[in-house]
């Protein structure tokens, strides 16, 4: 292993092994110590995509929110799931299935498709003219900024799903899905999600699906590993410490080196950006 290979593992908190029961305890026990240290708030907020991130954030979620509420004659503490459609979405049924699984304490359906068309023809009545992948990064600033709404209006948390090997490959939206309060799955790689998945029981399809954003109206459900150029188990063997080959180290440290952008708040004159 490499001096950036290691810089890498250590920066993202990635383990080469893990006891999905003892990963399953600290995010659920991280969720419910900040909501103990945070009296005001009342529970979490997340976008429920049919994807495998959403899926395992939005159980934990609600496992955590069960058991802040043991106890009590009120539930105080909610999760609240969001649907997010822009339109018709391909894997509806996907949706359907993840919510049966999660069992969340209320759901929410706002269809973004309406504000982000507005947003693309005043930009071209301005003399703008976005591309289409430039669009769906819009599409995920929507999203995002419903989430805070509907938590600014129920006194709770945004969640994010942001786990390891996106955050190394950088593969999510600047303040879009990259902008939550809480991510309880940051330090797992993509193979390690799976493995909770299916130690807490959700249907295979779920977590064995092709990942994709599905943010691109010309390029739709576009598999992630197509549009990254590498794929998940390569870059999770790079996480724990494996070898690959040099065509995926290439590119997985390319990326890595592009997206730092990405991984920083925003800069200010004290940050030494440029070592």
């Amino acid at each position: 292993m490499d001096e950036l290979q290691k810089q890498i593992i250590d920066e993202l908190k990635v383990l080469p092994k893990i006891d999905a029961q003892e990963e399953i305890r600290k995010s659920i026990d991280f969720m419910k110590e900040y909501m103990k240290k945070y009296i005001f708030f009342n529970g979490f907020v997340l976008g429920i995509s049919g994807g495998q991130d959403s899926t395992l954030v939005g159980k934990l979620a609600q496992m955590a929110v069960d058991e802040l509420n043991e106890g009590r004659d009120l539930e105080k503490y909610k999760f609240i799931a969001v649907r997010l459609p822009y339109g018709k979405q391909n894997d509806a049924s996907d949706v359907d299935d993840v919510l049966e699984f999660i069992q969340p304490s209320v759901t929410y359906e706002v269809n973004i498709k309406n504000a982000v068309d507005a947003s693309v023809e005043a930009m071209r009545e301005a003399g703008v003219d976005i591309t289409d992948f430039t669009k769906g990064n819009e599409k995920a600033r929507e999203r995002m900024k419903v989430q805070y709404s509907i938590a600014a209006m129920n006194n709770c948390v945004v969640l994010g799903t942001d786990q390891a090997a996106e955050a190394l490959t950088g593969f999510f939206t600047k303040f879009g899905d990259g902008g939550s309060d809480l991510v309880p799955i940051f330090r797992l790689n993509k193979r390690q999600g799976r493995q909770i998945l299916k130690e807490l029981g959700c249907p295979e399809h779920l977590y064995m699906k092709i990942p994709t954003a599905d943010l691109e109206d010309d390029r739709p459900l576009l598999p992630d590993e197509v549009a990254l150029g590498v794929s998940y188990e390569e870059i999770d063997d790079y996480l724990e410490g494996k070898e690959v080959s040099d065509t995926a180290k290439n590119t997985i440290e390319a990326l890595y080196r592009k997206s730092a952008h990405k991984r920083h708040l925003p800069i200010t004159i004290f940050d030494n950006f440029w070592k």
